[in-house]
Formats: C-alpha cells, sequence, structure tokens
C-alpha cells in the first residue's frame, strides 16, 4: 500500500482514506486489492470500491459478492460514514482507471489520458500511449508518428489517469492479454 498512498489516486480524500485503511487489510487477506475507493453522489450517495484480483485473474461476481458483504460488515462496525448511502463493488472495467504505480508499466502499449494537477507548459491534459513508468516518470508516446513526441509526466502530479476504450483495448482483454502480473 505504500506505492498506493504515494500516488494517492486511489482514494479521492481523508473520508475515503479511512475506508481504504478500514477495508483493505481485510481484502488482501481474500486476495483482492483496491484500485480506486469513490464516495459522491447527489440525494442517495455512493460508495464505489473498486477491485482486482491479486492472481490478476478476472473479477467475478462471486468475488465482488465477497468482497462487498465483508465490506458490509467492516463499515458497519467502523461507520466511517454517517449518512445512508449505497455500495457498489466492482471490477475496474476495461477502460479502467490508472491508480497504482504498477498500472503505468502493466497497461504499458495501450493507449491512456492522464490528467495533471497543475498545467505543464500550458497543458494539464494528454493523450497517447502509454509507455510505462520510469523514474517516477509517466511515459506517454503522443505522436501517431511514433517520432519522439514521448512526454513524462511525473507521477506525483497525476490528478486521474485511465485507460482509452479502443478496439486494441477490447480484442486485448478479450484475449486476456496485458502486461499484468
Amino acid at each position: 500500500m505504500e506505492h498506493v498512498r504515494a500516488l494517492n489516486l486511489v482514494s479521492e480524500n481523508p473520508r475515503t482514506d479511512e475506508v481504504l485503511s478500514i477495508i483493505e487489510p481485510s481484502l488482501a487477506d481474500l486476495g483482492y486489492e483496491l484500485v480506486r475507493v469513490h464516495f459522491g453522489g447527489g440525494a442517495r450517495p455512493v460508495l464505489q470500491i473498486m477491485i482486482d484480483r491479486i492472481d490478476g485473474a478476472d473479477i467475478t461476481i462471486d468475488d465482488c459478492t465477497l468482497a462487498s458483504r465483508t465490506i458490509s460488515a467492516l463499515l458497519d462496525v467502523a461507520d466511517p460514514i454517517p449518512e445512508a448511502y449505497e455500495l457498489e463493488v466492482g471490477s475496474p472495467g476495461i477502460d479502467r482507471p490508472l491508480t497504482r504505480e504498477k498500472d503505468f508499466d502493466s497497461f504499458a502499449g495501450f493507449e491512456a489520458k492522464v490528467e495533471l494537477k497543475q498545467a505543464r507548459d500550458g497543458q494539464r491534459r494528454f493523450r497517447g500511449r502509454l509507455l510505462g513508468l520510469d523514474n517516477g516518470m509517466v511515459r506517454l508516446e503522443t505522436s501517431d508518428t511514433g517520432d519522439d513526441d514521448t512526454v513524462e509526466l511525473p507521477v506525483g502530479d497525476v490528478a486521474r489517469a485511465k485507460l482509452v476504450l479502443t478496439d486494441e483495448l477490447i480484442e486485448a482483454a478479450q484475449r486476456g492479454r496485458t502486461n499484468e502480473g
């Protein structure tokens, strides 16, 4: 969890940090890792938990059910969110958020969108082929030609990042081929 906290994209604020600290150890014991904890909504707030399996296998409905029951029990006892809310537990999906440092390497080769906390050279949003993480820098090829149009963005400056849903990503997901492992 050290890399998760350093990047601080899994959780958004002190409230979701508290939820993360309550549920993460038990989910890890069950073989899951947190991808994202989000709390928001209008009249009926939603606590959204995205999980992956530590072994890299696909998340199933049974996984979501087990994680949801575990999370519900833990949060009922700790009660970090006093108001009524709905709990959603699921997989991050194909066009998943990139929230952990390892995600930038696991999904290298696929198209991604990266948004920075502060503009860099007048630009906050970048889109391109993800080249991985190197010495704390997210590397993106932003040119279709491949002509050395590579940007390097400090991972600590990333506000949010996600994969872009492309035919290539869909085909890779159907084949079960990412760089995870």
